[in-house]
């Protein structure tokens, strides 16, 4: 045991064991937020739902919820913790994404290598939502503020085994507008297993198990929670992988999702298609991809007089060299404008 640690410096050592111990604690925790999550009312609001935002331009390409394609780059941790075992060690990531209506949505991650299992991450992610005008009850001016979500995280992963990573990451969000606040921790806890030889990885993930801290106005409201499993497999004798992803998979009552159009309720076919995610993506050569997805829930609440205007496609590409990967993906989340996301990270 003592053989592992050889030529790494003390300090790395000691944070490698401290993490240990602090991913027990987290564990416990995210347990008993859980717990007191699911026991709630479906029917609750929903707050902090910058929290299911994609922080990944490859994850965007392949329909905005993928679990289990693996990734040079640091972004990918916060959608599956257990995905940190892929990505390159001492790396930095910068991505940034047009959202609607003007909102920017950016981020910064680390990630690094320590021992011969271990991944640690840190991230910052940051919502701007454009300058709006601040009245009062009659109308009246009263200036301008600019609303906004910022993420403060970390997160660390640990080889299980040769094909098993598991992972886990701790977060906290605040929101702000105006002069009131609110603020909520969260827990991302995920489970992954590849084989490289067969090209398969599968994974399942409970994205932010947590709970309000703090309130706009005294009215708690629901985290968005998310149980995800997911698969990528990709073809013998072609440059292909497909990959399947079920996601909210707790969230089963047809009230829980919008109806399109004059329907008035959702449908029980469309309630199953709610759940379900499907990414094609060729990789030409190791360092190249290029991907193509399909997100039913967005394509479906997005319609508008029978017709999607594309929303629920996505698509994109990256290039990893040897100091350098770059990502850039295009997607839909509002049928009025398009959303774009590109990442850069470079290797140290």
């Amino acid at each position: 045991m003592l053989q592992m640690y050889i030529g790494i410096p003390n300090y790395i050592v000691i944070l490698s064991h401290y993490l240990i111990l602090k991913m027990k604690k987290i564990l416990i925790l995210a347990l008993y937020l859980c717990f007191c999550h699911l026991s709630r009312a479906q029917g609750e609001g929903s707050a902090m739902r910058v929290l299911t935002l994609p922080t990944s331009a490859h994850v965007v390409a392949l329909g905005g919820e993928s679990i289990t394609a693996t990734d040079a780059m640091p972004g990918i941790g916060l959608h599956n913790p257990a995905l940190l075992a892929s990505v390159n060690d001492r790396s930095v990531e910068l991505q940034f994404m047009s959202y609607a209506d003007g909102a920017k949505w950016m981020g910064a991650h680390y990630a690094m290598a320590f021992g011969e299992r271990h991944t640690g991450a840190a991230y910052l992610q940051y919502m701007g939502y454009g300058e709006m005008e601040e009245r009062d009850a009659a109308g009246n001016l009263m200036g301008n503020f600019s609303p906004k979500d910022m993420i403060f995280g970390v997160g660390y992963s640990y080889l299980l085994s040769d094909r098993w990573s598991g992972g886990a990451n701790f977060k906290i969000d605040y929101s702000r507008i105006a002069e009131y606040s609110s603020a909520a921790i969260a827990v991302d806890l995920g489970l992954n297993y590849l084989d490289e030889e067969k090209d398969l990885s599968l994974s399942i993930a409970m994205r932010n198990i947590g709970a309000q801290v703090k309130t706009y106005d005294g009215v708690v409201e629901r985290v968005p929670y998310n149980l995800q499993m997911g698969l990528t497999q990709g073809l013998a004798h072609l440059p292909v992988a497909f990959t399947v992803t079920l996601t909210d998979l707790t969230r089963w009552k047809k009230s829980d999702y919008i109806a399109s159009g004059e329907d008035e309720k959702v449908g029980t076919g469309n309630l199953l298609l709610n759940h379900l995610v499907l990414g094609v993506e060729v990789r030409p050569r190791d360092n190249l991809w290029l991907a193509l997805g399909y997100n039913f829930r967005r394509g479906y609440e997005l319609k508008a007089a029978d017709k999607a205007h594309m929303a629920g496609l996505s698509a994109g590409a990256g290039l990893n060299l040897r100091r350098f990967c770059i990502g850039l993906s295009w997607a839909r989340y509002h049928k009025a404008t398009n959303s774009l996301m590109g990442s850069l990270a470079v290797n140290f």
